[in-house]
């Protein structure tokens, strides 16, 4: 590891190499049913960033595929969300821009510092040189679009700054929630005060990840998937027992859950943090039970009392906006950075294409509809 690297990155380097001892060159399905992917690492100023490489796979999860991110996934969120009179011209833009781009095969794309999860946090910039990171990437791919996901500008504005000014464009994808005063969230929203009130006083038990037996991440596999697969989209990444159980093991996720006397699991979130910002990847509960019992708001409130504990930010990903914004999360419209200066000129209309477009319609209906 070099002297030059300061402490946040040198807990990027640890995780990202916990990241590499697991995955690199290992297949993905046992960790990620519905990702079919090559994983693999590249060094780019000194730190070594996990990249996924993706195929033409058009069943492949939103995280690893950016076809099912701006096509299939884009048109279920247009269905599930947006008024029938927006939503069925708009799903007629969306089913167009999907066989423009299948044509020009914009899947065949490399993701860098993707590690799998709905939000990938990143280092500081601090030693990046980005212009010799563009072309150590295009060397490295030399067919393959490159993307770096997740960057939002409160949270990123070093790192789009630099990568558009390196030749990335930036194409907006969807509108995330950040928290990065929890004591302010809570002074100012009783909807954050009540939930915290009620992780106190549950009957149910918080216990923590690393007590978990294997029937315990078997729970927890079919818990997420009720809430993540089964309600939202079989396009979110389909997490096993085996990547949950692998993750709390070699440090990458802090899972916690709640149980009832009897032991069994009502609900379970997992933690992923690299230095004082924080995310909540994994969130499963027993759908089923009634609302009054308030499985969502005891994990929303762990987790955010988690980041209060650390004094850190907090990105809670995109979904269930109206529930996050009454607690203090402030909206983000988040981007991916993609270059593909070294492709055929189809492929790089595309891209521009699908910029103006999300940029002029995508971003305006995220922002009116509070998604």
């Amino acid at each position: 590891m070099s002297e030059t690297l300061y402490a946040p990155q040198q807990r990027f380097v640890e995780l990202a190499n916990a990241f590499s001892t697991l995955h690199a060159g290992v297949g993905t399905q046992d960790f990620v049913r519905n990702v079919d992917a090559r994983v693999e690492s590249v060094t780019l100023g000194g730190l070594p960033f996990p990249a996924t490489i993706n195929g033409i796979d058009s069943d492949n999860a939103w995280v690893c595929s950016p076809l099912t991110t701006y096509s299939k996934y884009a048109l279920e969120e247009t269905r599930r969300l947006l008024p029938g009179a927006l939503a069925w011209p708009l799903c007629g833009v969306i089913g167009t821009v999907d066989r423009w781009l299948r044509r020009v095969g914009f899947d065949h794309a490399v993701s860098v510092n993707n590690w799998l999860l709905s939000t990938n946090l990143y280092p500081s910039t601090q030693g990046l040189d980005f212009p010799a990171m563009r072309d150590a990437l295009k060397s490295r791919w030399p067919h393959h679009a490159i993307w770096f996901r997740s960057l939002n500008y409160v949270q990123h504005a070093e790192w789009l700054h630099e990568l558009e000014r390196a030749g990335f464009e930036l194409i907006p994808t969807r509108q995330v929630y950040l928290f990065h005063d929890i004591d302010r969230c809570v002074a100012r929203h009783q909807n954050l005060r009540r939930d915290l009130k009620l992780l106190g006083s549950t009957q149910l038990h918080r216990v923590a990840g690393n007590t978990f037996c294997d029937a315990d991440f078997a729970e927890s596999e079919r818990l997420y998937g009720l809430l993540y697969l089964d309600k939202y989209s079989r396009l979110n990444p389909h997490y096993t027992a085996t990547f949950l159980k692998a993750w709390q093991r070699n440090g990458l996720l802090d899972l916690t859950g709640f149980k009832d006397d009897s032991g069994a699991l009502h609900a379970v979130v997992g933690i992923f943090a690299q230095g004082p910002l924080l995310s909540a990847p994994i969130v499963g509960y027993d759908t089923s039970a009634s609302v009054s019992e308030g499985l969502y708001r005891l994990l929303m409130a762990h987790v955010l009392s988690v980041t209060r504990e650390r004094s850190g930010m907090l990105n809670l990903s995109a979904g269930a906006a109206h529930f996050k914004r009454l607690r203090g999360g402030e909206p983000a419209i988040e981007y991916s950075a993609v270059l593909s200066e070294h492709l055929p000129d189809t492929l790089r209309r595309a891209l521009r294409r699908l910029r103006i477009l999300t940029q002029h319609l995508g971003v305006p209906i995220m922002r009116h509809f509070q998604l």
